[in-house]
Formats: C-alpha cells, structure tokens, sequence
C-alpha cells in the first residue's frame, strides 16, 4: 500500500524495503524546490531508520526525471536561483550518504537532475526505453547537483566530458557500457527485477550490509593502504558482532542464519 510523502512523491514499504515512486507524470518528473526539499527530509529520516536495509528509487510513466523544473528558472533572481541549487545539492548528498544500499530503477528519461539523483544511488538498473544526460550545457549552464563529479568518477574524466559538453543523451545500453548503470532490461523486467535485488540484499546481514557500502565509498576516497586498513578494522568489527558470530555457527550448523543487526 502506498503512502503520499507528498502530492509527488509515493512511497511503498515492502518488509525492509522502500520503494519511492516520483509521481510527477505530467511534467515527465521534473524535480521543483518542493519535490527537492521533501525528498531531502525524507532521507535524512530513512539515514537514522536501521530496520530499512534498502530504498528502491523509481519513477512515474514515460520519464525517472526529466531534471529540474526549468520553467522554474524563468525571471528568477540569483538568490533564489543559488538557493534551489543549494537544496539540489544537500538533497542528493543525503541520498549518497544513506546507509541503506540504493538502488534506482531508471523507467524512462532521466536527464540533469535526473541522472544526478540516479548517479547518488549504490546500483542503477535501466529500462532499454531509458534516455539518461547532462543536457544543461544546452541552456548555456552546467550540472550543480554533482553530475560533473560523480559521472566522472564512474566513466573516467573523458568520458564524462563527452556527455556533459555535448549535452548528448545515452541509451541504456550506452550506459552500462560507459558504467553508469548495471543492465538495461526490458521495460516489463524492470521492476521485478529491481525488487528482486532489493530483496535479496534485504536478507543479508544488516551490519555487514552497510559497512560494505561504506568500505568502498570511503576507500575510493582514499590511498590503497588508508582503504586496507579501514577494510580490516571494520572486518575486525563484525567479527566481534553478534551478526558475526550468528553467520559462523550458522555456515557450521548447516541451517540459515537469524541476523539481528548487532
């Protein structure tokens, strides 16, 4: 059964899994300051929620997001401009930053701020109806909610330059090819399929879980000795759990393992 976070934003829970749904069909999802201010709040509150272990993003008909709401932009002052930016970018650093694994589900059109939200998600998996860019230098503008910098950092400097000043968009398969995304599936597979990863990573171990995710973003941030050395520590630290020791008698009883999250 879905919830309304607000008029445009539809969120269903399916035992440790989240699916937010961007309902904004009529205007291809386009993201304005409200749409933007909520999903932020409603990541901050999923952040400190341990018993939601995955969000699946996804969007409504033809489009993900089709990006910022442009008319928006229209005869708007610079502070008001800079102010939308700001929560453009605090929004989706809160998303990079959940600790439950994300996984966007790209339905259709994800272009600018749409292809920076997929961007903040763990795995992107894409309908081959999908279109995804940075289409912003096209306005005479470039992306501000961190398409410059996470899209470099999954396809290389010069691939990323390529997209971004040509304002070109890529299909799905261009996508997974480049590293942006995971696979492109039938749009009909989609769904399914992206509820299926998200449930079986549900059924891993909570703690273990997110210290993965964390042990890579962190360690991509760092020298290879820094991120070896974060690798063991936190390695030591679920050892110690009671998560840990619950998969080890487990593996040897020969029966599933109950994990608790601690």
């Amino acid at each position: 059964m879905e919830e309304r976070l607000h008029p445009n934003l539809a969120l269903e829970r399916r035992g440790a899994v989240d699916v937010l749904r961007i309902d904004r069909e009529e205007a291809l999802g386009a993201l304005n300051f409200e749409i933007m201010e909520r999903l932020g709040t409603f990541a901050s509150e999923l952040a400190g929620c341990g018993s939601r272990r995955v969000l699946v993003l996804t969007g409504t008909g033809r489009s993900f997001v089709a990006g910022a709401d442009i008319r928006g932009y229209d005869k708007v002052g610079q502070a008001e401009f800079d102010r939308f930016q700001r929560r453009s970018r605090a929004t989706f650093d809160a998303v990079a930053a959940l600790p439950q694994i994300t996984i966007c589900a790209v339905n259709g059109y994800a272009l600018g701020g749409g292809f920076e939200l997929a961007l903040c998600c763990d795995i992107v998996l894409a309908s081959r109806k999908a279109k995804l860019g940075l289409p912003e230098i096209k306005l005479g503008l470039l992306p501000g909610g961190g398409g410059t910098q996470r899209l470099a950092r999954l396809v290389g400097a010069m691939r990323a330059k390529e997209i971004l000043l040509t304002g070109r968009m890529i299909t799905a398969e261009e996508a997974v090819e480049y590293g942006a995304a995971l696979q492109s599936l039938d749009p009909d597979e989609l769904m399914p399929k992206a509820l299926e990863l998200a449930d079986e990573l549900a059924s891993k171990a909570p703690l273990a879980l997110a210290e993965g995710k964390r042990v890579i973003d962190d360690g991509l941030d760092a020298s290879l000795s820094s991120g070896l050395t974060l690798e063991q520590r936190v390695l030591g630290a679920l050892f110690a759990s009671d998560d840990g020791k619950e998969g080890i008698a487990a593996f040897v009883d020969k029966r599933d393992p109950e994990f608790k999250g601690r």
